[in-house]
């Protein structure tokens, strides 16, 4: 390039911030949130978890001051001048939501109720409830997602027309038991993350098509690869393709999010899907073809990855809201209802028959 430009991998932490009282401490919790919230110097005053036996040893295990036996009891000592952190299952979202007090603070685990229905009832609770409410879609906010996003608002790779988020891992189901029972799995608890990124560069699509997969050897399961297609028109192509049960080694799994522009392209490796839960390393590669016409991609350092990284960014959004410094937090409900709208249609798109052979 003619002019030097900066790529910016990290995200503007809160300097005025509010005690954190988590509900749930589950392994998201204590190997994503907890880490993340030390990193960013933000205070954890207090767990509850139904299970005070995890809870405590979560305490004990993380300097955590309090635990709480019921949410009641933590939010009659926390009041509305914190942050609550609720990492539970989708199912119990609503139930926890109602034992909070008016006017607080709170982060919800993604995604955001079961369905669409779930997730205007929720909208509607924090909002009547006078709640200021985000959720947890933290991929948006991974350092190599800011790395991109860098470059694409310095319009180093002009007007973005073509995203592929291509997934072939091997991922141990059997560490999420809740997802057994659930009717909706890969795009509703995986694919989610891959839609709302999508949303969050190009805006919301006209439309969703999608088919979702279950696999012989994981019957379990209602789910467990996707092929989706947002719908921005014969010019922008967005496209999701995850399979999750390649159980054949990391010879030929991948993982990778590619975004090509008019004049450049940025390729970044998820390793932490890989292996997991060990994962591989990190990567990003972008070319800009510049006055010389170079066809030479060049790399980054990245400075943190998906886990637990971004998971500072969600907390901060809330941190800075919750203190004034923004009048919503980016991951506010009302905007994550939008991406569980276009996990509705994705879902209503899979019900759908394809257009037959007319032989």
């Amino acid at each position: 390039m003619s002019s030097p430009f900066t790529i910016n991998q990290s995200v503007h932490i809160a300097k005025e911030t509010l005690p954190i009282y988590i509900i749930g401490a589950g392994g998201i919790v204590r190997d994503a949130h907890l880490p993340a919230y030390k990193k960013a110097g933000f205070t954890v005053a207090g767990i509850y978890d139904i299970d005070h036996t995890k809870a405590h040893a979560l305490a004990k295990q993380s300097g955590i001051p309090t635990v709480f036996e019921t949410i009641d009891e933590m939010h009659v000592a926390a009041g509305v001048g914190c942050v609550y952190d609720v990492a539970v299952p989708a199912s119990k979202l609503m139930q926890v939501l109602q034992q909070l007090p008016a006017g607080c603070n709170v982060l919800m685990q993604k995604p955001m109720g079961e369905n669409l229905a779930d997730a205007k009832a929720i909208v509607a609770y924090t909002e009547a409830n006078n709640m200021r409410a985000g959720v947890n879609f933290q991929l948006r906010y991974a350092p190599y997602i800011n790395a991109a996003r860098s470059i694409i608002q310095q319009k180093l790779i002009g007007d973005i027309y073509d995203i592929m988020i291509n997934i072939n891992v091997f991922t141990p189901w059997h560490l999420w038991s809740f997802l057994f029972e659930s009717p909706r799995v890969e795009i509703l608890y995986h694919s989610i993350h891959y839609i709302d990124l999508i949303r969050n560069i190009l805006g919301n699509p006209a439309g969703m098509f999608a088919r979702t997969f279950s696999h012989p050897v994981m019957r379990e399961l209602s789910s467990v690869r996707s092929d989706i297609l947002m719908d921005y028109g014969h010019e922008i192509r967005a496209v999701i393709h995850t399979n999750h049960t390649h159980d054949y080694g990391l010879h030929n799994q991948h993982s990778f999010i590619k975004i090509e522009g008019a004049s450049g392209a940025i390729k970044i490796n998820i390793g932490s899907l890989m292996n997991y839960p060990a994962g591989v390393d990190d990567a990003f590669e972008y070319i800009i073809k510049d006055e010389s016409n170079s066809n030479e991609w060049q790399q980054i350092k990245l400075e943190g990855s998906w886990f637990p990284d971004a998971f500072m960014g969600s907390m901060n959004e809330l941190m800075l809201a919750a203190t004034g410094k923004k009048s919503m937090p980016g991951n506010s409900v009302q905007d994550a209802l939008y991406t569980m709208a276009c996990v509705e249609a994705a879902y209503e798109s899979d019900k759908r028959a394809s257009v037959t052979l007319n032989i």
